[in-house]
């Protein structure tokens, strides 16, 4: 099968319909892994649209990253008509995904506790700062949370905690959302009852660092951040080239640093026998490493790059966000999907890192325009065409 095909076969979620009301990274990213696994996902926004679609700056791309196969139903909350619409719309549906501000749901009667009682199989999926807990009331963003769970200090140099150069926490955070949707929707399958689902920024990032909580148990010493750590491995570094190129090279054990010597034409680093073990390595990298850096330094990139990989040592050039539009093994792979989006252009989207029956999961619609399907699913639920264009007026 092509890699750019989705499967012959239904997808997973055919037939389940989500109802999602989110913004920003966290909810839409588990809306998002639903609807490509082939759920049908209604995304509910004020008339003016999820503000998300016009950040700027490093929020630019969240929009269009985390809200395709979509469709999108535009309705004022505030106005009693469009929240009982969306009411009906929740009656409808197999799943509801929310992201905001504790207390926002139940003010608006869109809490589990009622909403259960009007569809008793209705799993609710909500996207938190915190669990239950001291924290519960405290609002939280992906940097928040990377500063109080570890992730921050261990990232950056001492004394500079860095977050993490992605919303790590957010895309997790709604990856482990649609996890227990995914075990809610097949227990209801025996139970024929909904559940509700929780999922939290700060535990998630919790468990980002719990290795390193782990290896102060072990060892007695608390870990230090990555840029200051005792590596495990002799040789696993990065390494400015002849070109002016960088490179990750690893070498963890003894055959891999023996094929390593030769690649680079340095058999007496082999022949030391201060550095027969990785152990041995790891101790000599005061000295050793600073060597290293000289003899790479005489290489180019490329040439070290097929000898690298043909002779099996891990190697990584350091490459930047945009260069991924070319990688070669995302092109032949089919790693990037072709994406329309509301103006009728196209880009070229990551998919899920899934395959079924060998293919990948792809876009199967443009991404939707403010409200672009709100007729359609109101007259579905037999709405006129004024009382529709009512329940979209902000009141």
């Amino acid at each position: 099968m092509h890699p750019e095909q989705t499967p012959n076969s239904p997808l997973p979620l055919a037939g389940i319909r989500v109802v999602e009301m989110t913004h920003m990274v966290m909810g839409p990213t588990c809306g998002m892994i639903l609807g490509d696994l082939g759920a049908e996902v209604i995304k509910v926004e004020p008339p003016q649209g999820d503000r998300t679609r016009t950040l700027l700056g490093a929020g630019a791309g969240f929009f269009r990253t985390f809200n395709r196969n979509k469709k999108s139903v535009a309705l004022d909350v505030n106005n009693p008509l469009g929240l009982d619409a969306l009411h009906k719309l929740i009656d409808a549906a197999d799943v509801f995904v929310e992201n905001f501000k504790p207390g926002r749901m139940a003010a608006l009667g869109l809490d589990y506790a009622t909403l259960k009682q009007r569809n008793p199989k209705l799993i609710y999926a909500s996207h938190k700062g915190f669990l239950s807990g001291p924290y519960e009331k405290r609002l939280a963003l992906d940097e928040v949370v990377q500063m109080m769970a570890g992730l921050a200090y261990m990232t950056g140099p001492a004394g500079m905690p860095l977050r993490a150069g992605s919303s790590v926490n957010d895309i997790m955070g709604g990856l482990f959302g649609a996890l227990g949707v995914l075990a809610a929707l097949f227990q209801r399958r025996q139970a024929q009852v909904g559940h509700e689902v929780q999922s939290a920024l700060f535990e998630n990032c919790v468990l980002l660092s719990a290795q390193h909580m782990q290896q102060y148990i072990v060892t007695g010493m608390a870990a230090a951040p990555m840029p200051e750590r005792i590596s495990a491995w002799g040789i696993y570094d990065t390494f400015e080239l002849a070109d002016k190129e960088q490179m990750f090279v690893a070498a963890t054990g003894d055959a891999q640093w023996k094929t390593l010597c030769e690649i680079i034409q340095r058999p007496d680093l082999h022949a030391n026998a201060h550095l027969a073990s990785n152990n041995d390595r790891v101790l000599a990298r005061d000295w050793l490493i600073p060597e290293l850096r000289t003899t790479l330094a005489r290489f180019d990139s490329s040439w070290l790059a097929r000898e690298f990989e043909e002779k099996s040592i891990p190697f990584a050039a350091i490459t930047r966000p945009e260069q991924l539009f070319d990688d070669p093994h995302l092109l032949a792979s089919g790693g990037l999907g072709n994406q329309e989006l509301e103006d009728g252009s196209t880009t070229r989207v990551p998919l899920l890192p899934i395959s079924l029956d060998g293919a990948r999961l792809q876009p199967r619609m443009p991404i939707a325009s403010i409200g672009e399907h709100t007729s359609e699913i109101m007259q579905a639920l037999g709405y006129s065409a004024e009382q529709i264009q009512e329940m979209k007026r902000t009141h």
